[in-house]
């Protein structure tokens, strides 16, 4: 008898362990979803401020039009865009690639830089691109906490019983990367001029990253 009733209690805390492990796994990605959710938000509210950034700059560098027309249709394919978050950065590249050109556009134009439309999409451009980034950084930490419960025992036996998947993560390639993390600065302190400074280099660093760029949450076991 008091065998039968260990026997039970074992099987009892075996399952509301693998209970509480999937209710874990279902709680962590919803909240990758929600992450997912807030970067894609973010990425639509700079689509929707380049159309008004580009009209400004055209109206003093009219002839740049092909650089105008590559932020046009790079901006198009991202914004169409709809897959995953590998598809998503490899859209993400090229036009952000073509903003960087955009910018370096307006730096030959002292009365450009100096308009108040251009220096209020510049800081709101800038506003956008912090909340881009601490959206990623937020959104990679979840998936990097995610995976490597999926990858861990006895959490791995939960996720292929019940067929959690290893999400993906949202990242920018080195060069890309540093173009978005350098995002235009709105410069107020020069007197008297009112101007601004664009602070997007042409290119990055060559070097590639090793992993996934976000610190490690502490992992309790599954």
């Amino acid at each position: 008898m008091i065998v039968l009733w260990i026997v039970l209690g074992i099987i009892v805390v075996i399952g509301l362990a693998l209970v509480l492990s999937y209710n874990r796994f279902v709680s962590q990605r919803n909240l990758i979803r929600n992450a997912w959710a807030n970067i894609d938000t973010e990425l639509r509210r700079r689509y929707d401020l380049i159309p008004n950034l580009v009209e400004t700059v055209k109206g003093y560098a009219s002839h740049e039009r092909e650089v105008f027309e590559e932020v046009a249709r790079t901006r198009s394919m991202a914004a169409g865009t709809t897959g995953s978050p590998a598809q998503q950065a490899a859209a993400e590249g090229p036009f952000v690639a073509a903003l960087g050109k955009l910018f370096a556009v307006a730096e030959n134009y002292p009365e450009l830089k100096a308009n108040q439309n251009f220096l209020a999409l510049q800081a709101e451009l800038s506003n956008t691109e912090d909340r881009i980034q601490a959206s990623r950084r937020f959104y990679n930490a979840n998936v990097q906490g995610f995976n490597r419960r999926i990858q861990s025992f006895p959490s791995v036996l939960v996720a292929r019983s019940f067929g959690f998947k290893e999400e993906e993560f949202f990242e920018i390639e080195p060069a890309i990367r540093a173009v978005v993390e350098q995002a235009p600065r709105v410069d107020f302190g020069t007197a008297g001029a009112g101007s601004a400074t664009a602070g997007m280099p042409a290119g990055g660093e060559a070097g590639s990253e090793a992993g996934p760029p976000e610190p490690t949450p502490p992992t309790p076991p599954g």
